[in-house]
């Protein structure tokens, strides 16, 4: 029984410093601590009330900066493709066709996917899976904008090219940020899985193993049958005659009293 409960509990810490969250709206920090404390931690809040693993003050300030440095740059980024003006740009058709898909593109992201994602990620501040889809979404917005940013360059007016490219920089590091906060992230949760895998292990060692108990069975002499009990003789009956067709039958003269003295 405290084997298993060993086990069990040891599986469960395992299993939870992987566990990531991905509630949709919350769009509140997921931890508050007290200033100048680097050693104080707090619980990183995941989607649906469910609480998650402790989170270190300093990792928490580190999100938060970068998120508020996106959020930032996400809303200088839409006001500049809203100043831009692809269609008076000297280039053919198609061309600026691609273009205005592209702004389409971006302007939907950092108004819908980016906000949300941002949200995930501050509901569980040291989640990988989280932490790597928003890698992956400044990843292809970089690329994007990188387009719109050359037909600027192009076609475009200086003040289009400077405030796109300031947007650009911006986006490109905090995607390096967030690399080196996936590879700080990866090791610290490595070294927990290889701890947890040692206490287990120690566990596992000290819990004493109890030799199981035999059951011998004498088989040498077949198994006796219960005694069959017998069931009492039913008495004959004599079954009562019935008079002949035609005649009935007649009951016995009853009994006279005999004579009192005289």
């Amino acid at each position: 029984m405290k084997r298993s409960l060993i086990l069990l509990l040891l599986s469960a810490l395992v299993a939870g410093s992987w566990s990531g969250a991905f509630g949709q709206g919350s769009s509140s920090p997921a931890a508050t601590a007290a200033p100048g404390n680097s050693q104080y931690s707090t619980m990183g809040q995941a989607a649906g009330g469910q609480t998650g693993q402790p989170v270190s003050y300093a990792s928490v300030t580190q999100l938060n900066g970068m998120l508020a440095q996106l959020e930032a740059t996400s809303k200088n980024t839409l006001v500049d493709l809203g100043n831009l003006r692809i269609e008076r740009w000297k280039a053919d058709g198609s061309y600026k066709k691609q273009a205005l898909g592209n702004v389409e593109s971006i302007q939907r992201n950092l108004q819908g996917a980016l906000p949300t994602i941002v949200s995930q990620l501050r509901a569980a501040p040291e989640d990988l899976s989280a932490t790597f889809k928003l890698y992956r979404n400044l990843d292809a917005l970089y690329d994007v904008l990188g387009s719109v940013v050359e037909g600027a360059g192009a076609f475009g007016s200086k003040d289009d090219l400077q405030s796109l490219s300031n947007d650009l920089n911006a986006f490109e590091g905090t995607r390096k940020q967030m690399a080196e906060r996936i590879e700080t992230l990866s090791s610290a949760k490595e070294a927990e899985i290889v701890r947890l895998r040692t206490d287990l292990k120690t566990a596992q060692a000290a819990v004493p193993v109890t030799p199981p108990k035999k059951v011998i069975v004498d088989d040498t002499e077949p198994p006796k049958k219960p005694p069959v009990k017998k069931k009492p003789a039913a008495k004959p009956t004599t079954p009562a005659t019935k008079p002949p067709a035609g005649q009935t039958q007649t009951p016995p003269p009853a009994q006279q009293p005999p004579p009192k003295p005289q």
